[in-house]
């Protein structure tokens, strides 16, 4: 019996009830990130997934996963955590934005002040901060990540297929719509 090669290029684990997405279902087209909100190529992905979502509409599903590069990043880790905890209160894709608009102030004081703005329930945000609540969630996604072939970030997998080449604009779209064609 001879094993066949596994496609490394490939995203491994699909896409599960406890992934954060943003676009429909049955959208024709899927960006899956592992990211990390201190790292700066994963803000500058921000904005680009952020105009090819104004581009795509309702053809892209976007994914999110943790990767918290904490050794380099040291509030990436709080970061996910909060986004996370963000989330569980109905606002995972609002705090999303606010911490990769707001890369460079990530402290604790930083992440109760977003939750504020998003008007969440104070006392359960920082209850689950303070008694990271969330730490296995995120450290599970980077687990994945790792499942995934992913060793940095932002790792990027494209209608499935990990994507190891430039992440500009012009690429992702002409990779993401390369397989159906032009939308």
């Amino acid at each position: 019996m001879s094993l066949q090669p596994m496609d490394a290029t490939r995203l491994l684990l699909p896409i599960h009830d406890e992934d954060h997405v943003y676009g429909p279902a049955s959208a024709e087209f899927t960006l899956v990130e592992y990211g990390d909100y201190e790292c700066p190529d994963c803000g500058r992905l921000f904005r680009i997934i952020r105009d090819l979502q104004a581009t795509l509409g309702q053809k892209l599903l976007i994914v999110y996963r943790h990767y918290p590069l904490s050794g380099i990043h040291p509030q990436a880790q709080e970061a996910a955590e909060a986004a996370e905890a963000a989330g569980a209160q109905g606002s995972f894709w609002e705090m999303h934005d606010l911490l990769f608009q707001n890369q460079n102030a990530l402290k604790h004081k930083n992440l109760l002040a977003y939750a504020e703005r998003l008007s969440l329930d104070m006392d359960r945000f920082r209850g689950d901060l303070k008694g990271e609540v969330y730490q296995d969630r995120v450290r599970e996604d980077f687990r994945r990540g790792v499942q995934n072939g992913v060793y940095g970030t932002p790792g990027l997998f494209l209608n499935a297929v990990r994507h190891d080449g430039a992440w500009d604009r012009d690429t992702l779209f002409q990779q993401l719509t390369k397989v159906t064609g032009q939308p």
